[in-house]
């Protein structure tokens, strides 16, 4: 499957396209509400596609608290010096301005689900028909010993992009001649499955250039990961003998940090690092937690609509939520919105909903040119979201297929992007 910035948009439009209806939600009632709580790629997508397709007939309110958002997606990309800060840069003007959406820069601290309201920072409320939460990820406190948001500044997560990726790229670049990178892996479930051994990858790129006897140590609970043999193929191809894993076989599920002595303890073996990247445990984003529709760590879902099981009315999308076989990713949340806002906008005007069909693909870059990607579509079935079939790249790849594969990944981001902002 061969994806550009065109075929991408196409895929979801050519559905839209075909929605029109009037708008039926009742006498008396007004113009249905939709508020979207998180501006990334479910959000986003959510407030476009529902405020484009009903052409006026939802009233759409995105409340994101940021004025410029960072895919983390591709930041990796930056770290190793493919891109720029300013490619990974998204503003909502567009959303506002041509597709009407009330675009409301706050902190969404509340939702009362009786009074169908959500609660702002800023003070005052937004009330809503239809409440769409797609709000990421939050770390699950003491999930790494040691480290907490305090420490953040020291040992940087860097999975929420922005200045923590900036921060992290100034202290690779700062780092001493033959100095060691140590990066604490999070556990299963968590955003973008590759993420961590894609910036592996591009720290160890960035290093070969700048600090080529540098080490770099992953800290690992997990026993696999995605694309592991991929990875590891290309780390011994690009980067021989930089990089070590460690996993639980070997005490990678049992760390803890020090962040004031920048030192790692690897099942009782003392690591001094130049660098440390931690990435704990992951949670849906504070707010699904505040609005009750979560059970545990995750937001479930019913797998036709994204509807959470605890609420009708309410909907959660991409990370934050539990569906069932699809990862954590940009993909998948812009999967999961163009399903949920035909659902919600059919629910609202009486316009056709159709069968719910899903698809994601992770692309990851090795070292330059060398693009790699894993990927499937999906269904509901038994209750849950769930995969009709994959793909994955294999190794021993020649130069030019792994070349085409990264070329690919920049016409999805471009078509993705263009998808959540217009």
């Amino acid at each position: 499957m061969k994806l550009n910035r065109r075929a991408f948009i196409g895929a979801g439009t050519a559905v839209a396209a075909s929605l029109s209806a009037p708008m039926v939600w009742g006498a008396g009632h007004g113009t249905p509400r939709v508020v979207v709580i998180g501006g990334g790629a479910g959000g986003a997508t959510a407030a476009r596609y529902i405020a484009k397709d009903s052409d006026g007939a939802v009233h759409v309110t995105l409340i994101e608290p940021t004025r410029t958002y960072y895919t983390c997606f591709f930041s990796n990309l930056y770290l190793g010096g493919f891109k720029q800060m300013s490619d990974l840069a998204h503003s909502y003007g567009t959303l506002a301005s041509e597709y009407g959406i009330n675009v409301v820069h706050d902190y969404a601290i509340g939702v009362d689900r009786d009074a169908k309201t959500v609660t702002l920072a800023g003070g005052g409320s937004v009330p809503y028909d239809k409440l769409i939460i797609s709000p990421g990820i939050d770390f699950v406190d003491g999930s790494v010993p040691g480290w907490d948001l305090s420490a953040q500044n020291k040992m940087p997560h860097a999975y929420k992009a922005g200045s923590q990726t900036e921060l992290l790229k100034a202290q690779i670049n700062a780092m001493p001649q033959g100095g060691t990178y140590v990066m604490v892996a999070p556990p299963n479930p968590y955003r973008c499955p590759p993420g961590p051994y894609e910036r592996v990858s591009m720290v160890a790129y960035t290093l070969k250039q700048i600090n080529p006897t540098a080490k770099i140590i992953i800290g690992d609970p997990k026993p696999k990961f995605s694309k592991q043999g991929l990875f590891e193929e290309g780390w011994q191809t690009h980067y021989g003998g930089m990089v070590e894993r460690i996993g639980p076989d070997f005490g990678g599920e049992n760390i803890s940090v020090n962040p004031d002595d920048m030192t790692v303890d690897i099942d009782g073996e003392v690591v001094q690092a130049d660098v440390v990247n931690v990435i704990p445990a992951q949670k849906a984003g504070r707010i699904a937690e505040i609005a009750g529709v979560t059970d545990g760590n995750w937001a479930p879902v019913n797998p036709e609509d994204m509807s959470t099981k605890a609420d009708p009315d309410i909907y959660v999308l991409g990370d934050a939520s539990q569906q069932g076989d699809m990862p954590k990713s940009g993909f998948s949340a812009n999967s999961q919105a163009k399903v949920c806002a035909n659902a919600v906008r059919g629910a609202l005007t009486d316009s056709r909903i159709f069968p719910a069909k899903f698809s994601n693909t992770c692309w990851s870059l090795i070292s330059e040119n060398d693009g790699v990607k894993v990927g499937a579509n999906y269904e509901p079935a038994e209750g849950k979201i769930s995969s009709t079939g994959g793909f994955v790249s294999q190794t021993g790849e020649d130069a030019a297929l792994r070349k085409a594969t990264y070329e690919e990944s920049e016409g999805w981001y471009a078509g993705i992007t263009t998808d959540m902002f217009g």
